[in-house]
């Protein structure tokens, strides 16, 4: 009877990942509005409970006021930010060939001749015009592509189509959020209740530390890189300061690439020690508030995912399902985080550990 249990479990994880595999472009719009839905539910609470001389607002009320707080949001980053970082990006694109010259005829001599190798590389002439012909070649297929997808009618038509749908799952979902749990709690084995619900709450306590908080970490820094870059009169200084923030989900590597393009981006811009000593300013300064403020106050001492964990996840999601898997990549490292603590533990309290062979 165990077995064959068993065997049904498998089976049914096994049908579940193909269909997920075949359904990931109907199922991914819906796992974004279940996203919005889980960030959003902690807000939607508090508000739910908020009292106005006894008068409640109510679930219905609360989840319209964080929806039109979040459309405001959205229509912010869609009006300012976004167009702000494509147009950046569109200048780094034509003026890469300007920087690989300063590279390949600045940054390279110098670096050689204070190592004394200047013999073991090749001919920087060469190097630059393999570079710039590498770039024409980037840069014209990622023209083309977008081209191609912005005249495509069933990419325009999908796109459309994702904008209307996900709000509107969304809002059902923040709505019915409270009651789906419940459903779902209500299916659950009797016997198993409490060791199943004990192990969401773990789950959902690395998912909303490493999500919530983690996210808000990486645009509080992104934020104060790119002023800070901006301030100094930094090319590029929103489009490096916003990369920097953004990789700042793994530890040290926002700060390692954010400070390389920075620095990189002063010498050529300034060529002078001033502005390479702001930069420094800044991500030291950029460093200071994440660990004095930002992750004390938004992330504080709860148990996130580690940095390794996350890269795997993300990389293996993408690879399996595309951009479903990088969507489900996270929710699913936290439960394998949290079931593989438990196993552990389980294991180190067993007969099978703590045998000693006599």
């Amino acid at each position: 009877m165990t077995d064959s249990r068993g065997w049904f479990w498998l089976a049914l994880l096994v049908l579940g990942g193909w269909l997920l595999w075949r359904l990931a472009p109907v199922i991914t719009p819906f796992a974004v509005a279940a996203g919005i839905a889980y960030l959003s539910d902690p807000l939607v609470d508090r508000l739910e409970r908020v009292s106005i001389r006894g008068w409640t607002w109510g679930r219905t009320l609360a989840v319209i006021i964080v929806f039109v707080g979040l459309a405001a949001l959205f229509t912010v980053a869609l009006l300012v930010i976004i167009p702000a970082l494509v147009r950046q990006a569109r200048e780094l694109v034509e003026q890469m060939p300007e920087y690989l010259d300063w590279f390949t005829h600045t940054a390279v001599p110098w670096v050689t001749a204070q190592l004394g190798i200047e013999d073991a590389l090749p001919d920087t002439g060469d190097m630059a015009q393999l570079l710039k012909d590498y770039w024409k070649e980037i840069s014209g297929a990622a023209v083309g592509v977008m081209g191609t997808l912005g005249k495509g009618g069933q990419a325009v038509l999908g796109l459309v189509t994702n904008l209307v749908l996900i709000p509107v799952v969304a809002f059902y979902l923040m709505r019915d959020w409270d009651r789906l749990i419940a459903g779902i709690q209500k299916l659950l084995p009797r016997s198993r209740v409490d060791t199943i619900n004990g192990l969401a709450r773990e789950i959902d306590e690395v998912l909303g530390a490493f999500i919530r908080g983690q996210l808000l970490v990486m645009l509080g820094l992104g934020t104060i890189y790119s002023i800070g870059f901006w301030a100094i009169g930094l090319q590029m200084g929103f489009l490096i300061g916003m990369v920097a923030g953004l990789l700042s989900i793994v530890p040290y590597l926002g700060t390692f690439v954010g400070l390389a393009l920075a620095v990189g981006m002063a010498l050529f811009q300034f060529g002078d020690v001033l502005h390479l000593a702001l930069v420094l300013g800044v991500v030291a300064f950029g460093q200071s508030m994440e660990s004095m403020v930002l992750t004390p106050y938004l992330v504080g001492d709860r148990i996130g995912l580690h940095p390794v964990a996350v890269i795997f996840a993300v990389l293996a999601g993408g690879h399996l399902f595309g951009f479903l898997g990088i969507l489900l990549a996270l929710p699913v490292a936290a439960a394998g985080n949290v079931v593989v603590r438990h196993v552990h533990d389980l294991y180190q309290h067993s007969a099978w550990y703590k045998d000693t062979g006599s």
